[in-house]
């Protein structure tokens, strides 16, 4: 049987004594998918591949899909480069209506491989906001996360966005 995932301190088991490097590691990751959110919600793209390593990919892609083993999605970036030239062809050669995404994220389930690579879950629900006010629910899914530590700095290997629709609206420019 596995160990019990860590668990946060509250105020009233006080603070703790120790840390493993593990925890250390999941609380770092965290901090990598939240920080990850908030920079899209935030429009700052520029700095999207850079939370990924050099070689890695980045592909969204349907439940359906996915249980099917269809590896090719709606998106698909492999490499910083090719997340770099999406970002800038998004913002010098695509023509779409301007839009704002907020990500409410489920609380991430993370376990370390033998490897040395962590892998995470979060559920996630993305709301879109149009130019004129207008708000809906854009996509409702899951990220599946292979997590390298680099440097000190987690950073993602692979990130599969997995949309639990397959209706999938044209206007997606963003990374999710």
């Amino acid at each position: 049987m596995p160990p019990a995932p860590p668990r946060r301190r509250s105020v009233v088991s006080g603070p703790a004594t120790a840390r493993s490097w593990s925890s250390i590691d999941m609380e770092e990751i965290e901090e990598l998918i939240i920080a990850y959110a908030h920079d899209i919600d935030d429009s700052k793209l520029v700095g999207w591949p850079e939370y990924f390593t050099e070689d890695g990919t980045y592909t969204v892609l349907t439940r359906e899909n996915l249980a099917q083993g269809l590896p090719m999605g709606i998106m698909y970036c492999q490499g910083r480069g090719m997340m770099a030239d999406r970002i800038k062809a998004m913002q010098t050669a695509n023509i779409f209506e301007a839009h704002t995404y907020c990500h409410l994220l489920g609380r991430s389930q993370i376990s370390a491989g033998s490897d040395g690579r962590y892998s995470a879950r979060t559920n996630f629900n993305i709301t879109r906001t149009m130019q004129d006010g207008a708000s809906e629910m854009f996509a409702v899914g899951k990220y599946l996360d292979v997590i390298e530590i680099q440097n000190g700095r987690p950073l993602f290997k692979d990130r599969k966005v997995v949309l639990e629709s397959r209706r999938v609206d044209i206007l997606l420019v963003y990374p999710l």
